[in-house]
């Protein structure tokens, strides 16, 4: 599944429905149902958690003049009502509206392949945050057993990436919360990940709040902290850390000196690992 094919080509007509429609033109003709805001619910389990009350009322404002101009993408309750599967802001904002009904496409999916056009939807229009497309990854890997490569291929994305985002929820609830509020970057966040003491990941962070600091400079007091927590390491030592770092796409210590010692390589998933043992044995 391409992400550049857009929700367009993941959509089917439906059957009729007891609701006013309208049938758009063309070779993949839709069937678009006006339903009542009050019938729809927000799926619990989308991806994304945080919607800005300031973009939605701006979301709101352009719907009073314009009215919603893609449809909702939900599928049919067995007890009555529908339940959203991608356009839960449009839902929020027609809300905040006072919209009547909304137009939607009806279908039925499978919990992964709703779970997989929510994603899709979300990360087209940029709308998760790092904590919430983490959350998303590791439901697709662990529930559905999809590996990184599979989830990477269907959302447009490296599997680094994949890799990346889900390392992240390793992090502390208050270093995780500061991302997703955005009072910390990504790359701040993953810089924090190579502090294995949750302590000290929150002591940084709490001194990165306290003033403005770019991720180098966040990467080298980490780097000074590590190093004031053992023994001085040996800057050739470093610096082959960062080269292994920088091959195996993941976080290693070397710890002894030069002529002895461990190398310790850390992974975060089965497929990780495999990904790892492949570059390591060519």
């Amino acid at each position: 599944m391409s992400i550049g094919r857009g929700l367009g080509a993941l959509i089917a007509s439906t059957g009729a429905r007891k609701k006013t429609f309208e049938t758009r033109s063309g070779a993949n003709a839709e069937r678009i149902w006006q339903v009542p805001v009050s019938e729809i619910k927000p799926d619990s389990q989308q991806p994304r958690r945080h919607f800005s009350e300031g973009e939605l009322k701006e979301l709101a404002d352009s719907i009073q003049e314009h009215g919603v101009l893609q449809p909702l993408l939900v599928s049919e309750l067995e007890n009555g009502g529908y339940q959203i599967i991608a356009g839960e802001r449009r839902w929020r904002a027609s809300k905040i509206a006072g919209q009547a009904t909304v137009p939607v496409i009806v279908k039925k999916m499978a919990d992964q392949e709703r779970l997989e056009v929510a994603l899709i939807e979300n990360v087209q229009r940029e709308n998760l945050n790092p904590i919430e497309e983490g959350f998303a990854y590791k439901r697709l890997i662990e529930e559905f057993g999809l590996t990184q490569e599979q989830v990477a291929e269907k959302v447009g994305k490296s599997r680094p990436a994949i890799a990346n985002a889900v390392r992240l929820l390793g992090l502390p609830e208050e270093v995780q919360n500061a991302l997703m509020i955005g009072k910390i970057s990504s790359g701040q966040a993953r810089a924090l990940l190579t502090l294995e003491d949750a302590k000290q990941q929150l002591d940084m962070l709490a001194s990165m709040l306290g003033e403005r600091i770019t991720v180098r400079e966040l990467e080298k007091e980490v780097q000074k902290k590590s190093s004031r927590t053992g023994s001085r390491k040996d800057p050739n030592l470093l610096y082959i850390e960062e080269q292994l770092r920088s091959a195996l796409g993941t976080k290693v210590t070397l710890n002894g000196k030069s002529e002895r010692g461990t190398i310790a390589i850390n992974y975060f998933s089965k497929e990780e690992l495999k990904d790892i043992i492949k570059k390591i044995t060519g």
